[in-house]
């Protein structure tokens, strides 16, 4: 697991890692009109099974990403995808509010920019 890009939620007792990669920014984007639109949705959902749907998406999601990774690296090893009907059936609605703190993380990790800056260069030019 890369710590710095994902972060982990357990389902019915197996460890998921959840990645936002660019796929799954493109599939927030088609759903919601943008990763910025997220928020609204995941704070102010009209109503509580809204807001449940929007998270069980989420964790969809961003749990089929690492997975799809992992089945692009090992052809001969394929794991099946999660399913939303796995994910409501296997998690408790306690569980969705510690989901909510893990998916915030995940895309914070994901949308997180490393700015290097380099030290300004000195003039050592004497005029």
């Amino acid at each position: 697991m890369d710590e710095e890009r994902s972060t982990l939620i357990t389902i019915g007792g197996i460890e998921y890692e959840m990645l936002l990669t660019t796929r799954a920014i493109k599939e927030i984007s088609k759903r919601y009109g943008g990763i910025e639109n997220l928020g609204d949705q995941l704070l102010k959902a009209e109503n509580l099974e809204m807001g449940l749907d929007v998270i069980i998406w989420l964790i969809t999601l961003l749990c089929n990403q690492s997975i799809m990774i992992e089945n692009l690296k090992n052809k001969d090893r394929q794991r099946e995808l999660l399913s939303e009907e796995y994910v409501e059936l296997l998690t408790v609605p306690a569980d969705l509010v510690k989901a909510k703190e893990l998916i915030v993380t995940t895309l914070t990790k994901g949308l997180k920019r490393n700015i290097e800056s380099e030290p300004p260069e000195k003039n050592t030019q004497v005029e």
